[in-house]
């Protein structure tokens, strides 16, 4: 019975290590087993602060560039010439931040500080600027309020056009809108003067399509049939101040124009006009670049009359100015010969408007284009050298008045 006992009762779990009998081998497995814990544990614990140190660092890093204060600020005079850009609209911080992503500054707040008070800030204008990286946080504030910081700032005249031409009297050069252009974009940049020269300009605007270029729908037909010809963008940049990127390509400099220029003609109403006229804005803007050329801001509507009214009655305008443009001078009298000679714009010989405007026109001519004088004249000529010009219904009204004019010496050419 004892015995039937002892063999039903369960034997006792071993607790802890043995005590005895475990042999050599074992012990061995047990403390490697032990190490490696160890070591995992270690492991885990560093690999914890690593993360937590470099979590640490480049949050304050983040906070510092966004956020720090003057401390982290630059030294120094800079390393390199860096131009950037100030949008409309820009605020203190929106400029910091274009800055810092140059390098132009290491803080956003720095700049904002170091602005923080300066009457001169509120006085920058949108445009393209030269400043230094790396430069502290108030001599980029000094650089921004300097008006010799500013580059790329670009006046185009009323009544200009794309080349240079010369007066036949005087031999005086007038600067045409590619020379212009040009002049815009030179910029020295750590002692090396750079410019796009106005033919890469020219080049560009006779080979680059017109969608490359920006071109308004209602001006591509036109540009198109002028093939190559560098004028066929005429007109299409209007005049006024500009300002252009000195280190944008020659295409992109003209696309940046010709695409503000044609968003300021559609938001001036000349498509709209245009259309209750039974014109194209195109035939508009020709006609505007007539007046600005043919006339004074006072005769402006009058002159526009008299262009409609030759074209209703299909007589051919006969222009000088028409005449002159292909060759780029500026002379009141034209001789036979020129008069003869067949150009896509010589409206002496070509019926109809010249086959691109002859200008950018001002807004007053764009506007009398739009709204001309009523008249029933078909002739004008300036009689005097002040300016003063007669119009007349009448041709043999209009011979004397020419004659007129050749005593006064308007007409008198210097060839």
């Amino acid at each position: 019975m004892a015995e039937d006992w002892r063999h039903d009762r369960a034997e006792p779990v071993a607790v802890g290590p043995p005590r005895r009998g475990m042999s050599r081998s074992d012990r061995m497995r047990l403390e490697r087993s032990r190490k490696k814990r160890r070591t995992a544990g270690v492991l885990s614990l560093g690999l914890l602060i690593v993360v937590v140190v470099g979590a640490v660092f480049l949050g304050s890093k983040l906070w510092h560039n966004m956020f720090g204060g003057n401390s982290n600020d630059f030294a120094g005079d800079g390393v390199s010439d860096v131009v950037i850009q100030v949008h409309d609209g820009d605020s203190t911080t929106a400029i910091g931040q274009t800055l810092h992503d140059n390098n132009v500054v290491a803080t956003v707040k720095a700049f904002v500080d170091a602005a923080s008070g300066n009457s001169g800030m509120t006085a920058i204008q949108p445009g393209f600027y030269k400043v230094r990286t790396e430069i502290p946080a108030a001599s980029a504030v000094d650089r921004l309020t300097d008006p010799q910081s500013r580059v790329g700032r670009l006046v185009i005249p009323e009544g200009r056009q794309l080349d240079d031409i010369s007066d036949v009297k005087t031999n005086a050069v007038t600067e045409g809108i590619f020379t212009l252009i040009s002049q815009a974009t030179c910029v020295d940049l750590d002692g090396q003067q750079r410019c796009v020269p106005a033919d890469q300009l020219k080049q560009v605007a006779g080979t680059a399509t017109p969608a490359s270029l920006a071109v308004p729908e209602w001006a591509v037909q036109p540009v198109e049939a002028m093939g190559d010809d560098h004028r066929r963008i005429e007109g299409l940049i209007a005049p006024g101040a500009w300002n252009i990127d000195p280190s944008a390509t020659p295409q992109d400099i003209l696309a940046t124009l010709i695409r503000s220029s044609g968003n300021q003609y559609a938001q001036g109403g000349l498509l709209e006009t245009a259309t209750a006229m039974n014109m194209s804005p195109y035939q508009v803007l020709t006609v505007a670049s007539l007046v600005q050329r043919e006339s004074n801001p006072e005769d402006f509507t009058k002159v526009a009359r008299v262009i409609y009214n030759r074209l209703a009655e299909n007589r051919t305008l006969e222009f000088d100015s028409t005449v002159n443009y292909p060759l780029d001078r500026i002379e009141i009298a034209t001789t036979d010969g020129d008069r003869a000679q067949l150009t896509p714009w010589n409206t002496y010989v070509r019926p109809g408007l010249p086959a691109t405007p002859i200008c950018s026109p001002s807004q007053p001519a764009l506007i009398a284009a739009e709204t001309p004088a009523a008249g029933d004249w078909l002739y004008f000529v300036t009689i005097d050298l002040q300016g003063t010009t007669v119009f007349t219904r009448d041709y043999n009204q209009h011979l004397a008045n020419i004659e007129l004019a050749q005593r006064n010496g308007v007409l008198d050419s210097a060839r």
